[in-house]
């Protein structure tokens, strides 16, 4: 199976440090996201793995081998990393015909791609003429056109409709479950918690996190109880002798930090608490995101007015 092997990377750009000493590993069958704030080293750590950039120290590697020792690249990594890199005065067609024939890719594969992204009934138009949502499709198509072990997409939803997005969900979950390895940068918190399995968080060209979705919420966002009762004075007494933090809100119900439900639920019905409303608050990926990365911002703006 090939996976990506990033060790000691670093990459400076005179004085400044795109990527610092970065060390992760990007493995099959499963959905990598890839996140971090604008200038965090993302597209940067990306193009040294496909050989765009030489790395100032360190190793990027695709199945054990750096991208320029690759013979017919496509074949073993396919990449979007930007929507507009197909020539506008080409058709789509003609644009994926020229990658197939230079890494010795089946015809019949450009069909079949075109096909898969959508735009099968727009190929022959030339690429100025599409929108951002069909660019991106086209992208794809070119990621997809050597049936790769390894994809890599940048921003992939990006100029999508709903409908798109769903696709490319559902892409990226089939392209995992066929065993290869996909690393996705994105932006939109909610929609990577959509497909991801496992999160690598850069911030200022560090690794932050590399840890399944699931444990990286966990380990960001405490623990909340909702909780609604007719008593709310009963209610305040009981979570107060039993140390619990909690907050009323305008709504009515309360929240109770860093604690479960079974707890709370057993403390009120000892207590004799009457509840409309007991639940679990499931953390989000983008609060796990924030917590965690507030502090590695590098673009900024002062806080708005209500």
């Amino acid at each position: 199976m090939t996976s990506i092997d990033v060790h000691a990377l670093t990459k400076e750009y005179g004085h400044r440090r795109a990527v610092d000493d970065l060390t992760f590993t990007v493995q099959p069958g499963r959905v990598t996201g890839f996140l971090g704030p604008n200038g965090a080293g993302k597209s940067t750590t990306m193009r040294l793995v496909l050989g765009l950039d030489r790395p100032t120290s360190g190793t990027a590697t695709v199945g054990g081998r750096v991208y320029s020792a690759l013979q017919e690249p496509l074949r073993h990594v396919g990449a979007l990393l930007d929507a507009q890199a197909a020539h506008g005065s080409r058709t789509a067609r003609d644009h994926l015909r020229a990658l197939a024939a230079g890494n010795r890719i089946p015809q019949r594969r450009v069909d079949e791609v075109l096909e898969e992204t959508g735009i099968a009934a727009v190929a022959r138009r030339r690429v100025q003429t599409y929108s951002l949502g069909m660019r991106q499709r086209l992208g794809i198509a070119a990621a997809l056109l050597g049936d790769p072990e390894v994809v890599m997409l940048d921003e992939p939803s990006n100029g999508l409709d709903p409908q798109g997005i769903i696709w490319i969900r559902e892409l990226l979950r089939r392209l995992a479950a066929e065993g290869r390895t996909v690393l996705v940068s994105s932006h939109l918190m909610s929609e990577t918690a959509s497909f991801a399995d496992h999160l690598v968080v850069l911030g200022r060209g560090r690794l932050l996190a590399d840890t399944p979705l699931p444990d990286f919420i966990h380990a960001h966002v405490r623990a909340r109880v909702r909780i609604r009762t007719t008593d709310d004075a009963a209610l305040k007494g009981a979570l107060a002798r039993h140390g619990h933090h909690a907050v009323e809100h305008e709504d009515g119900h309360w929240t109770v930090y860093d604690a479960r439900v079974d707890d709370i639920g057993r403390l009120a019905a000892t207590a004799g608490v009457p509840l409309l409303e007991l639940a679990a608050e499931e953390g989000t990926l983008e609060q796990a995101y924030l917590g965690l990365t507030a502090a590695e911002t590098e673009f900024t703006a002062p806080p708005q007015e209500a």
